[in-house]
């Protein structure tokens, strides 16, 4: 029988190999943190109350290179505000839900994290996608969700590598 792994370090470890994943078999379908393809799926109320800043954004991250909305959903904290500085504040769960659909519909993103900190309450992320657009991120986490987030990226080179409408003046 394969050896048990404690679960907040395999979420650390986002996306699994094929042999690991086959190994960690027995954890499948018993409540815990892996899908069907050994993605890591949305996490329970319990894992995320446990996680590190730094810990919860890593699995943002994962939830967000997997266009999953239901899992990022999961990390904000009901009246959580996410602003991204190049558009309106975006106020509650379901809204930012909501947000995350409508980008994941026309525009294909990916974040490659560059760095990541945690201070406190706070992690700060750094990163880029493969087409080179550079942004970064700050994250309040409070009982184990995100109650705020502020992005700062450049909306104009977005909108050209994306092929999408520009804005008009």
């Amino acid at each position: 029988m394969p050896a048990k792994l404690d679960q907040h370090r395999v979420l650390e470890l986002g996306l699994l190999s094929r042999d690991v994943r086959r190994s960690l078999g027995d954890l499948r379908g018993s409540g815990n943190a892996f899908n069907s393809d050994g993605h890591i799926s949305s996490p329970r109320n319990s894992d995320v109350r446990t996680m590190r800043p730094k810990q919860l954004v890593q699995t943002w991250v994962e939830a967000f290179n997997r266009a999953d909305v239901p899992a990022l959903g999961a990390l904000y904290a009901e009246d959580a505000v996410n602003h991204q500085v190049a558009e309106s504040p975006v106020q509650g769960r379901d809204n930012i839900r909501q947000m995350f659909a409508s980008e994941f519909a026309r525009a294909a993103m990916h974040c490659v994290v560059e760095n990541l900190f945690e201070d406190g309450e706070w992690a700060i992320l750094e990163w880029r996608d493969p087409r080179g657009l550079r942004g970064c991120g700050f994250f309040h986490i409070v009982g184990g969700k995100i109650a705020f987030q502020r992005g700062y990226w450049d909306k104009l080179s977005f909108l050209r590598q994306q092929g999408l409408p520009l804005p008009q003046s």
